[in-house]
Formats: C-alpha cells, sequence, structure tokens
C-alpha cells in the first residue's frame, strides 16, 4: 500500500498578511530559530529537519502560526511537508524588516 500524499494547507495571500500577525509569529524564540535557519537554507527543506529542543507538537504549533502570520509556506511533497521562508512576500509588504529581525539575531548571537 503506498503512503498517501500530504493534503495542501491553507495560506494567507500576500494581501492578506498582516504586519501584528508576523510581529507576534516572530516574537517567540523556537520560531525565529525556524526562520533563522530558514533564511540561511534558502531552499525549501522538510519541516521535521530544524532542530529545536520541543516536542513535536510544540513543533506544529509554530510551523503552523508561522504559516498562518504568511511568514513561511509549508507544501507537501510526497510524504513530506517542505517548508519555505516568504522572503518575497515579506521583502515586498514589509521592506527591511526581515533582514533587520535577521541581522539582530546575528548580533545578539555574536554578543553572546
Amino acid at each position: 500500500m503506498a503512503p498517501q500524499a500530504q493534503p495542501e494547507l491553507p495560506h494567507p495571500d500576500r494581501s492578506e498578511i498582516r504586519i501584528e500577525a508576523v510581529l507576534h509569529a516572530l516574537a517567540d524564540p523556537m520560531r525565529l530559530q525556524m526562520v533563522r535557519e530558514l533564511a540561511e537554507v534558502g531552499k525549501p527543506i522538510p519541516c521535521g529537519s530544524i532542530a529545536l529542543p520541543v516536542t513535536k507538537s510544540t513543533r506544529t504549533h509554530h510551523i503552523r502560526t508561522l504559516r498562518e502570520a504568511g511568514v513561511i509556506r509549508v507544501d507537501p511533497e510526497g510524504t513530506y511537508r517542505m517548508t519555505t521562508l516568504r522572503r518575497d512576500d515579506l521583502d515586498a509588504l514589509f521592506p527591511g524588516l526581515l533582514g533587520g529581525v535577521l541581522a539582530g539575531l546575528t548580533s545578539t548571537a555574536a554578543n553572546a
């Protein structure tokens, strides 16, 4: 019996992404870590491939929060869900926001 393909998940259109939701999604350290790693990789990766010190259900919650805010895109690919940072959409709507957040994370890590 072949494994079933993953169903499509809802994502906000670019015009539906709101700054309040994006800032809320980026306010959590685990979600920031996910965004930083997605930015560094620069290509779709399986949802579970980012190492986080949380349970699977908590990881799912963080991914959902980022997806519903429009920060990431999660697409089925066979039996995997591939995660991508929606950098083009975020940069078009909120120029400099993502770059500033990522630069702040880099400088904070360097000072630690």
